[in-house]
């Protein structure tokens, strides 16, 4: 056979073209106990996420977990579940539809649950991508989140005999287009309430207090996104870490403790998760509806939860500007389509 050459009969590899894969965290397909289940067993198998050693973690996460957990977790997805699914998973969707980069093919996957990021770099590679762009929609680092789902990516690459050229999006935590669209977002959130905010908080998701002790830059980015969201707002933000899990020292402040501090001191709240690009179930359950609830039993009256990014014409243009940077030199003019 000579080399280069396809043989007679052979079907034609498509090649030469560019792909994006938006990635975020993942969900369960249903809000049903056995979904859940299904979900936080891959999350809470993840080396990652849970730095335990397994002879200890495995009991626990079989014995306990994945028998009491899913059931209050389904409860709480049927809460915000809508008629397009998952919203987190329904608006990654979403956000890979408006994209709109020229020349470009995207797609979306999640890290845990469907569709997966094998499957999802498989389908670019079907169509002729031999240029992968794997974005992680997480501003701030984590190797729990970021680090994570790049593992993910390279294990689909390692059974691939022919592999696309890889390139990651690094974090965008002080990017000044994802300042620039917090600020715009926020305000315009900000002006549809009708009462004036004395006090915004900044919810972050949590960590492990660990994870800063051995050097993961999450909390670091996490501060600076909110001291730089606050300069621009021309107001200082009330940084806290929600979603705490496990008996671990977390990083501090908590969320809830400090929403029931607010409320008992009377403030006039409102909240907003700079480190989602999506709203989830930790926004729209565990801050908006939650949160709420915290607030207004320690006596607290005025209470918004700010949306997040999402697929708005402010998130949509800071995602097409710092994907587009990062395809400098595989495409000309990426933007063209989208300004068009």
């Amino acid at each position: 056979m000579t080399p280069g050459v396809i043989p007679e009969g052979h079907p034609e590899v498509r090649h030469g073209k560019i792909g994006v894969l938006l990635v975020n965290l993942g969900t369960p397909d249903a809000p049903t106990a056995d979904a859940v289940r299904r979900y936080l067993a891959e999350f809470l198998s993840d080396r990652r996420v849970v730095e335990i050693p397994s002879l200890v973690w495995k009991p626990i996460l079989h014995g306990v977990i994945l028998r009491t957990r899913p059931k209050k977790s389904a409860h709480a997805y049927s809460l915000v579940w809508r008629e397009d699914g998952s919203p987190l998973a329904a608006i990654t969707k979403a956000q890979a539809a408006a994209l709109g980069l020229d020349g470009v093919i995207v797609d979306y996957a999640m890290r845990y649950g469907r569709p997966a990021i094998a499957e999802r770099l498989a389908a670019l590679k079907e169509q002729g991508c031999d240029r992968i762009l794997i974005a992680p929609l997480y501003p701030q680092y984590c190797g729990a989140t970021t680090a994570t789902a790049n593992d993910a990516a390279f294990a689909a690459l390692a059974s691939m005999r022919w592999q696309p050229a890889i390139r990651t999006l690094p974090p965008y935590h002080d990017d000044p287009a994802y300042i620039a669209a917090l600020k715009a977002s926020v305000e315009a959130s900000l002006a549809k309430l009708d009462f004036a905010p004395d006090t915004v908080v900044a919810s972050f998701h949590g960590m492990p207090q660990r994870t800063l002790e051995l050097g993961d830059p999450y909390h670091c980015h996490c501060r600076k996104t909110a001291r730089l969201l606050g300069e621009a707002l021309g107001k200082a933000l009330t940084v806290a870490f929600q979603s705490r899990f496990g008996r671990a020292k977390w990083l501090e402040p908590a969320t809830d403790a400090t929403l029931a501090r607010l409320g008992a001191e009377g403030r006039k709240v409102a909240i907003v998760a700079p480190g989602f690009s999506a709203d989830c179930l930790e926004t729209l359950e565990e801050l908006a509806i939650r949160g709420r609830d915290t607030f207004l039993a320690a006596g607290g009256t005025d209470f918004a939860y700010l949306p997040c990014l999402n697929d708005s014409a402010e998130g949509m243009a800071m995602l097409r500007n710092i994907i587009a940077a990062e395809l400098a030199g595989w495409v000309e003019s990426p933007l063209a389509s989208a300004q068009s």
